[in-house]
């Protein structure tokens, strides 16, 4: 920390009074901190991230409106490109700032270990090296620019199922190698302004009141400089936390720490405990600069902005296979089907907290349609639906133009609204009493017009708190009331005709209820043996060239709040793509998942492309690969077991009402259980496809290395292929023979090269003493043991290209 802020810190702490200290460990509302204005300290404003600046409700104090959506978090770790990541960091400081707001919450570092959790799609790796250094890069870029960063969330916080109270219980040494190993990277090399607090418990403790996480390890052992917050809703006792080391409760008005003042007059609270989170809390003050007005407006939506989402989207997109080569598509190509209920939809986001309004989406088949134009004749059939029940209104059944939201005082809609909004989604969440200003509405209208592909037989699913009316085309089609804690669930048929209908959504929310949220599906019922969807893609596929499959989740699908309930594609996804599949053996899926899936169809279709959820530029992204234009070089950050079963979570899965979810796989997570047990995954941890070649060769190790010195290693690669391409070199390390069990192999360095045809390319690693170690629960430390060690440089963890040793020496 700069000597000039701490000295300013500490000048401005002598100057509070102990109330005025106290005021400064809890939010004044929803995302601001509490301001001193006797002082002119004012407040720091908070934002949802991490893949944009989600800014969407009608929230007083803060600008709202469409910000950038870069790809979500899994396809940051895909893109294994750190000085990409940099940059990626900036361009959300630079709309963060142009939002109004000081400290984006992110980035999001939670390993993968259970392959439904909610938020998978969100969080960068199965393996804690990867997502902490996509982690620093990340948090460098962003505070490089003025804005703080939100590590979270710590610790241990893997599943959604029980998230607010269910326990992690896990290991000590398992803790340290896979759960904290990423934060501690993030923390030791990046600094962030901030570090965010899980929900659950960990080894039944809370997150937020557990003594030797926050206090003992992050602050005394790592050295954090930053303020410890928790997250929205998760501090639970303030005397137990603030001894523990939270220093900011959110969100506000004050909970639990409004009493911390008062604890400290009765000598239950070390008064140095509350110096200490207020001089935390103040240090962000001065390093946002508003302290001084040193304040950037920043930029957003910007054409730059806009381009680099793209240019991350094309470096995550992973080429699962591609026999025959059948991809990139060439231009003897005269025809293609284009298939699929991810076709014409942009699905570029899941749901939750981390949910961005974009400024516009770009599906597949648009992007497809404009870079062919009349070279190629496009036909598209959406062949079946992505979704078990309605799970959200087609952004395209809307115009792209979204609701008409107002809000009013009155549960009666009288009088002029408090508040107007448009473009809104088909979902709400809006935290009334976290509010800031005046606007605590009562009662909500949303309307717009909703244009229907066809006549048919159709289907609404509405989960909502409070009390609802549906309406379509004035008409009350449904009625219902419930308490939103439970929350409730309506669904309703109706038969309508083609073309555009009204719609309106009546909401009274009780005077007790804190919040209002609602989310609405609609979707088109076929029967389920004669979808004559089905039909028509398949006779579309046989009479093209290549058949184009886009498949996957609905956007929001994977969410915060909730796991997943399987493994496998939702509606008739499966079926369509066997049945096309088996009429042209030029079957290309495209997929839009955060998290693995399975694959059925694996052996029958030609190629296999993973988008992820690539943010707004999607569409143009996927086409670009596809076509040749860019050439992929996205590689997994997770690996992809063939069923759920063969997961090493799998016996250990959380469950509805469980009190605790035991790690019991130990430290055997992710690809180091499938070389561990030798089960073949589906795809291996870092594998991913190219249109070009590369020859590794050349390794060199030295023979002896003496412990506490770095080891140097190096090697060449060589495009030996015909196009330009980028590939990541991968370095796995392997102690030979350990004391304690630990896995075959374990990712410590990888670089992205980008190389030339005919180019070649020496990289040289270097792997320090913490490489070559694990944590020793006996001992409570870091051990690297003499002996021989092994180094695997590969493309994938199941691809080595090279290996070599070296002995470690006392």
């Amino acid at each position: 920390m700069p000597k000039d802020v701490e000295t300013r810190v500490n000048e401005l702490l002598a100057q509070l009074t102990l109330a005025e200290k106290v005021s400064l460990l809890s939010g004044r509302d929803i995302w601001n901190t509490m301001p001193i204005e006797r002082l002119g300290i004012p407040s720091l404003v908070m934002t949802d991230g991490p893949h944009g600046v989600r800014a969407a409700n009608p929230e007083v104090g803060r600008r709202t409106g469409p910000a950038t959506v870069f790809p979500s978090g899994v396809s940051m770790a895909a893109s294994w490109n750190t000085r990409l990541m940099e940059r990626v960091g900036q361009a959300l400081a630079e709309e963060t700032r142009a939002m109004g707001c000081d400290i984006l919450l992110g980035p999001c570092v939670n390993i993968v270990r259970y392959p439904l959790a909610g938020r998978n799609f969100e969080s960068l790796s199965e393996d804690p090296y990867l997502a902490g250094q996509i982690a620093i890069a990340y948090i460098r870029g962003l505070q490089s620019r003025g804005v703080g960063a939100s590590l979270k969330h710590y610790a241990a916080n893997n599943h959604e199922t029980e998230r607010f109270r269910a326990s992690s219980n896990v290991d000590e040494r398992t803790l340290r190698e896979i759960y904290l190993a990423q934060f501690e990277m993030a923390v030791k090399e990046a600094q962030p302004w901030t570090v965010m607090c899980s929900y659950n418990r960990i080894n039944g403790v809370y997150a937020s009141e557990h003594e030797s996480l926050l206090r003992k390890i992050l602050k005394e052992e790592w050295g954090f400089q930053g303020a410890l917050i928790s997250d929205w809703g998760a501090t639970h006792n303030g005397f137990q936390a603030i001894a523990a080391g939270l220093d900011l409760e959110m969100p506000g008005p004050a909970k639990y720490m409004r009493l911390v003042g008062e604890a400290v007059q009765n000598w239950q609270i070390d008064p140095s405990l509350v110096d200490e989170a207020a001089r935390r809390v103040l240090r962000l003050v001065f390093l946002s600069g508003r302290m001084d007005g040193k304040v950037s407006p920043g930029a957003v939506n910007t054409p730059a902005h806009q381009a680099l989402a793209r240019e991350l989207a094309e470096e995550a997109i992973t080429l699962l296979k591609n026999d025959g080569h059948i991809l990139p598509l060439t231009n003897r190509i005269r025809s293609m089907a284009i298939l699929g209920p991810n076709a014409a939809e942009a699905v570029i986001e899941g749901g939750g907290s981390s949910r961005v309004e974009p400024p516009y989406r770009v599906s597949p088949l648009e992007a497809l349609q404009k870079m062919l134009g009349k070279q190629v004749r496009l036909e598209y059939e959406q062949g079946c639906d992505n979704y078990d029940e309605p799970f959200d209104v087609p952004s395209a059944w809307l115009g792209g133009q979204g609701l008409t939201a107002e809000f009013f005082a009155s549960s009666d809609f009288s009088a002029a609204p408090l508040d107007r909004r448009e473009g809104m989604r088909p979902e709400f969440w809006y935290h009334v009493n976290w509010s800031a200003g005046k606007l605590t509405p009562m009662a909500a209208r949303w309307s717009g017009t909703l244009t229907l592909p066809q006549p048919g037989q159709y289907r609404f699913v509405l989960r909502h708190a409070g009390h609802v009316r549906l309406y379509v085309d004035d008409h009350l089609i449904a009625e219902s009331e419930a308490h939103s804690e439970q929350g409730g669930r309506l669904d309703v048929q109706r038969e309508l005709t083609g073309g555009a209908h009204t719609i309106r959504l009546e909401y009274v929310r009780r005077h007790d209820e804190e919040i209002m949220a609602y989310r609405l599906g609609a979707g088109q019922v076929f029967p389920a043996d004669a979808d004559p969807r089905l039909a028509r893609a398949v006779e579309l596929a046989r009479n093209c060239d290549v058949a184009l499959i886009f498949a996957g989740y609905p956007e929001g699908y994977e969410s915060e709040g909730s796991d997943r309930p399987h493994m496998d594609l939702t509606g008739g996804q499966n079926r369509l793509i066997e049945a096309v599949a088996a009429v042209n053996p030029k079957t290309v899926v495209v997929l839009n998942v955060g998290a693995p899936v399975t694959m059925p169809w694996v052996d029958k279709v030609a190629a296999i492309l993973l988008a992820y959820y690539p943010g707004q530029e999607s569409g143009n992204a996927i086409a670009r690969v596809l076509l040749g234009k860019v050439n992929p070089s996205g590689k997994l950050p997770v690996t992809f077991p063939r069923r759920l079963q063969d997961s090493p979570s799998y016996l250990n899965r959380p469950y509805p009402g469980c009190r605790a979810v035991n790690y019991g796989e130990g430290i055997f997570v992710g690809y180091r259980y499938f070389d561990s047990a030798q089960v073949e995954p589906l795809f291996p941890f870092g594998h991913g496809l190219s249109y070009t070649t590369f020859e590794y060769k050349g390794l060199k190790i030295p023979r002896k290395v003496k412990k506490g010195q770095a080891v140097t290693i190096s090697l060449t690669v060589t495009n030996t292929g015909s196009v330009a391409g980028k590939e990541v070199v991968q370095v796995y390390v392997a102690d030979v023979a350990a004391s304690l069990p630990r896995p075959p192999k374990e990712l410590k360095a990888f670089a992205k090269v980008d190389l030339k045809p005919g180019q070649s390319q020496e990289i040289v690693f270097t792997l320090d003493e913490r490489a070559l170690s694990f944590y020793d629960p006996h001992r409570r430390a870091w051990v690297a043991e003499p002996g021989e060690f092994e180094v695997l440089v590969g493309t994938s963890a199941r691809d080595i290209r090279l290996k070599g040793s070296f002995t470690l020496t006392e």
